[in-house]
């Protein structure tokens, strides 16, 4: 059963939401509204109940933009018992809730933000979505703008595994209240603009032992044959040819993601390394540091751009990506 609140609106709206839903069967034949009822019942209905505590009367509105996006979402597979994208109805069940006040204010942006962030970060091969969810609960309640939350949760994207968004989250950390961006970081007490800085010189600050990247596409990986790898010209990512496909791979601290590229980007990468890095058999010497691989000697391949060292061998199908720092 659902809510009292949630019934009451319904009731007190029925030839409004039954409109709705009539139009949205015209515009998604393949609605189930059984799993339309479902996603009501689990997805829809705890945010209601958040919002009727927090801003009763704005309870009405919310739930009207809400019902709205759930038949678009659920018309898309999307959300429902039987969802493409699981995530999804847990943000919308779990985590909307703890946006009440911002919900009743904006419910559309909200609820538009959320349910994009869910779909594209559970989209992103090797992503934590359960640690960006988490982050965000934490720190709903020092958020007071949806701006405020397009940054945070760009920023906590960024440190559950989505890589490539590494920019993007530091320009958008920096618009936050220094306090909300040191929650964001987890980080509280100390000093934004030294944590800024750490964060922009280094993008391996908090991880110095690096991370194994890729696996063979028969077990799942991303890899037919063991990779080769290059270091792009903007000094952070490196070109990969595996097979006859090329990618672009993006690491850092959090996580590492894999973009298509291209045969000539691969052409234009660079293997050189800096003086500070030597290879002595199967031991990397990274500056003082020294590393015994995993890996037969004679032919380890090495590349570097600015802050990464990648560690290739015809023996695997992982890179090895250390700090250079």
């Amino acid at each position: 059963m659902i809510s009292p609140a949630f019934a009451t609106i319904l009731a007190s709206g029925r030839a409004q939401f039954n409109g709705r839903a009539a139009e949205a069967r015209r515009r998604f034949p393949a609605l189930d509204m059984a799993a339309f009822g479902a996603f009501l019942h689990d997805g829809v209905d705890p945010l209601v109940v958040a919002v009727a505590a927090a801003a009763p009367e704005r309870a009405g509105g919310a739930t009207l933009a809400a019902y709205d996006m759930a038949l678009e979402l659920v018309g898309h597979g999307l959300a429902g018992p039987a969802a493409k994208n699981p995530f999804l109805n847990t943000v919308w069940r779990e985590l909307a809730p703890s946006f009440a006040p911002l919900l009743a204010m904006a419910p559309v942006d909200v609820l538009g933000m959320l349910s994009n962030a869910a779909i594209h970060i559970s989209s992103v091969a090797g992503a934590r979505p359960a640690q960006w969810q988490a982050g965000m609960a934490a720190v709903a309640p020092q958020v007071g703008s949806v701006a405020q939350l397009r940054a945070v949760g760009q920023v906590l994207a960024w440190r559950a595994g989505v890589a490539h968004f590494r920019q993007g989250a530091l320009a958008a950390a920096d618009t936050l209240p220094h306090a909300l961006a040191l929650a964001a970081f987890g980080e509280p007490g100390a000093h934004w603009p030294q944590v800024h800085a750490q964060l922009m010189a280094n993008p391996w600050r908090g991880n110095a032992e690096g991370r194994e990247f890729g696996s063979f596409t028969g077990l799942g990986g991303a890899f037919a044959t063991p990779p080769q790898v290059r270091a792009t010209p903007d000094g952070f990512g490196f070109a990969v040819r595996s097979a006859e496909r090329h990618y672009l791979l993006v690491a850092d601290a959090y996580g590492a993601v894999l973009h298509s590229a291209t045969a000539q980007e691969f052409e234009l990468a660079q293997t050189a390394v800096p003086a500070s890095v030597r290879l002595d058999g199967a031991t990397v010497h990274v500056g003082a540091r020294s590393i015994a691989l995993d890996l037969p000697a004679g032919d380890i391949a090495l590349a570097a751009n600015a802050h990464t060292l990648a560690i290739t061998s015809p023996w695997t199908h992982a890179i090895r990506l250390l700090p250079l720092a």
